[in-house]
């Protein structure tokens, strides 16, 4: 756990560093085409669990009500903030 967060200080202080530099600024491609290959490689992972697809209608509601719930609460959460804390002050 500690050498990923290392990695990622050390990652965003070379990138600091480095900011002026136009190779830099290429990266974002690479960082795209290497989150994309991750999630790939991880949905192969799930379908080829034959005990995770069998029981893939139980956990889909429950995996589907936590994002409904997740969702919701985001959109209150960002509600408050832009009403409290970004809005003009005051009540209407």
């Amino acid at each position: 756990m500690f050498r990923i967060l290392f990695l990622l200080f050390a990652g965003i202080g070379v990138g600091y560093l480095l900011r002026r530099r136009p190779l830099v600024h290429k990266t974002e491609i690479g960082v795209q085409a290497t989150i994309a290959t991750l999630l790939f490689v991880f949905g192969c992972s799930i379908g080829s669990n034959h005990e995770l697809i069998h029981s893939l209608g139980q956990y889909g509601g429950q995996a589907l009500l936590i994002a409904a719930l997740a969702t919701a609460g985001s959109l209150v959460a960002g509600w408050a903030a832009q009403r409290f804390l970004f809005g003009k002050g005051g009540r209407r």
